[in-house]
This record gives structure tokens, sequence and C-alpha cells, in this order.
């Protein structure tokens, strides 16, 4: 779905970001409607020459944007970047505190001279005595402990994606959605909005803090972790193939155990509850991998849909693109990267009034937009100057 309908059609947004939380943000905001207008260097951002695992970086976060480029040093640009401020609804930035303060660009210069500018700082953390350091998603991992909780207590691991970039850039667009709520209800002109790489991680743990403040007990890493339910495990399958099985309530136990052989486990007295089954795991779970161990994942993942049980097979990534729930009309979009070739990346997980969003987005080359932004900007002043006479 592009084009009319989007709902943030007619916001203009501003972005200076770079590596994965700021741009998340303004590729989302771009997504749903929005002019994205990203201000790079002359050397264009660092992240559009990553290679290894950061080689989708710049394509993946920068869909669907403008590409200018500006050159602080020179003072004509000085002024474009402030013409750019002056008509924008949105400032995205996730630089250290102080950087763009040396350029005219800081916060509180920004909310005096644009009071009706939503400025989104995409940080480290939020205000405190942390707020002077940088951070990295896998640093934020180990603080809040999210890498003691996905590991175990001798090895902490961090979560296989940039999870929590990718989440701060979401939360920068709730506070945006929730500052443009405020300004058009005329509740507010601007806003200056913070969001904290640790604190989302933080959000993240919360469930396990809160665990501990009520019961006194320190959590167990995920894999050391107390189960909560009989069967909730990974099981090996015929072929080498393997399989995660959740049987997470009552009819799911007895429909479990008479579709697959085990009705002595149904009819054991001492096997009433979920207690009970939970505390008998040792003699429970070795039988159910010998029957698991017989079935190939395709029939067994076609009894358990029948049977409304929660399953997965052990995929990678990149198993995904033949998975046929992904390869449904829309869940996979197309995009053109800033070379012209194209490439396929999940849609955005929304539909909007039954569409999917984010087809057709193009990766912008470096500087493309910038003599037409300029044209607009000269055409805004000629105009405004006009209407002023």
């Amino acid at each position: 779905m592009t084009g009319s309908g989007l709902p943030l059609e007619g916001v203009r947004v501003v972005e200076m970001t770079h590596m994965v939380m700021g741009p998340t943000c303004g590729m989302i905001l771009a997504q749903l409607g929005a002019e994205v207008i990203k201000v790079e260097p002359p050397a264009g951002d660092k992240t559009r020459s990553l290679g290894g695992m950061g080689v989708s970086f710049f394509p993946l976060f920068n869909r669907g944007k403008r590409s200018i480029v500006l050159d602080f040093a020179k003072p004509e640009d000085r002024d474009t970047m402030h013409l750019l401020l002056a008509g924008a609804d949105v400032f995205l930035e996730n630089f250290r505190d102080g950087q763009l303060d040396k350029q005219g660009l800081g916060p509180e210069e920004l909310r005096a001279k644009y009071p009706h500018l939503i400025i989104a700082g995409h940080k480290g953390f939020l205000s405190g005595p942390y707020d002077h350091r940088p951070a990295l998603d896998e640093v934020v991992q180990m603080m809040s402990g999210l890498a003691a909780m996905t590991g175990t207590s001798e090895k902490p691991q961090r979560v296989g994606s940039s999870a929590n970039d990718i989440m701060g850039g979401m939360f920068g667009v709730i506070s945006i959605l929730a500052a443009l709520y405020q300004k058009r209800a005329g509740k507010a002109d601007g806003a200056d909005i913070r969001i904290g790489l640790f604190e989302n991680c933080l959000f993240l743990v919360a469930q396990h803090m809160v665990e501990y403040e009520m019961t006194g007990r320190k959590p167990r890493s995920m894999p050391e972790r107390e189960h909560a339910w009989p069967i909730y495990d990974i099981f090996d399958a015929a072929g080498g193939d393997r399989i995660f099985i959740g049987v997470v309530t009552e009819g799911h136990w007895q429909s479990f155990c008479r579709e697959f052989g085990l009705q002595e486990f149904a009819d054991d007295p001492t096997l009433r509850s979920t207690t009970d089954r939970i505390m008998a795991r040792d003699r429970i779970i070795p039988r159910v991998a010998e029957v698991i161990k017989g079935w190939k994942v395709a029939d067994l993942s076609a009894r358990l849909d029948v049977l409304n049980i929660c399953f997965s097979p052990i995929n990678r990534p990149e198993d995904l693109l033949q998975d046929p729930h992904v390869l449904r009309p829309g869940g996979l979009v197309h995009n053109v990267n800033a070379d012209g070739k194209p490439f396929r990346v999940p849609a955005l997980p929304v539909e909007w009034n039954g569409h999917n969003i984010g087809e057709g987005l193009k990766v912008p080359v470096l500087g493309a937009d910038t003599d037409a932004v300029r044209a607009e900007l000269a055409q805004q002043t000629i105009s405004s100057t006009g209407n002023a006479a």
C-alpha cells in the first residue's frame, strides 16, 4: 500500500540519524506516509558502506526516504538546514549529547527557534548518571540483564537481532505520534522527546525484575528456568529435523496424549493437574521425545495444527523466504536498493484497512534529492514572501 490513504501524509520529517535505532524510526514514519528527508554529510551515512552482518542496515532502515547532502562547514548549507526545520513537523537525531549544539542544532536552541517542532532524540540512555555514555545494542543487553536471561548463568548471550535498536525506533514512533496528536488537538506546540536504548531494554526485562520484587527469588535464565507447562520443549523429529511443541491447556494435554499414543499419562491419577505434570517432567519428556522422534516434521505439524496445539519448526532466517505464510500476498514487499537491485523484505507488521504497507519503496541514492529539495525550499520562501507582501 503506497500513496493515498496513508495516515501520515502531509507530515514532514527531517532526519539526521545513522546506524539502526534512529533510522528505524524514520523508516516506519515513511511507511506510514510521512515525507522523510534524510540529511547526510558529503561522505554519506557510514552504514551505506557496511559489510558482513551490517550489509542490510542501510537499505533496510532507510527505505522510502529522500536523501539530501549538506555540509555544515558551508553557511549556505546551514541555512538550508534551518529552512528545512522551519517547515518540518518532526526532527529525528541520534547523536551524543552536545554534538549538535556545535552546529546550532541542539534541542534547547531548536525549541526556542521552532516551538512547533517535535524533536525526537534517540540516545543511549535517558537523563541520569549514564546519559553521557555511548551505547550499543549488545552493551545494553549486557547491562539490563537481557543477555543473562537469554543465555545461561555461565555464558550470557545477546538476542540474535538488533532487537533493542529496532524497538527503540518503534518507541520513537509511538512518542512522535502522541506528540502529533497532542499538537493537533491544540494542547501543545512541539515537544522535546528523548528515547533511551538502555531503558528500552529495561522495559523488556521488567517482567523478571517484577518477578524478583514479588517473590524475592532471583529469576533463572530462560535455558535454566522452571517450566510453567508440562510440555514446552524442542524435540528431535525424524530425518534430523527439530520442532518446538507447547502443550499449555487441559484440552491440549488430553488431545495430545490421545493423538500420540500417550493415554497412560492422561489416565494417570498422579498427573491430574498441570502442577502434577510439571513436577513429573523428568518422566514425561523422555517418553514424549521417544514418540516425536518417529514423526516427520511436516506430518507432525499437520496433526498439531488440526489439534490447535502450539508448535513451530526450528527455522533459520533464510527458511522464511520459503514459508507459505510469509509468501502470502503482501507478506513480503518488493523494494529497490540504491544500486537499482530489487530485494524482498517483510511488510510492516500491520494491515491498514486490509492492506499491507511498504510495497515499492526505494532506498535513496546519496544526495539524490538535494537539488529538488533546495528548489522546493526556494519556492516556499518565494511563496511565503509573496503572501507576506
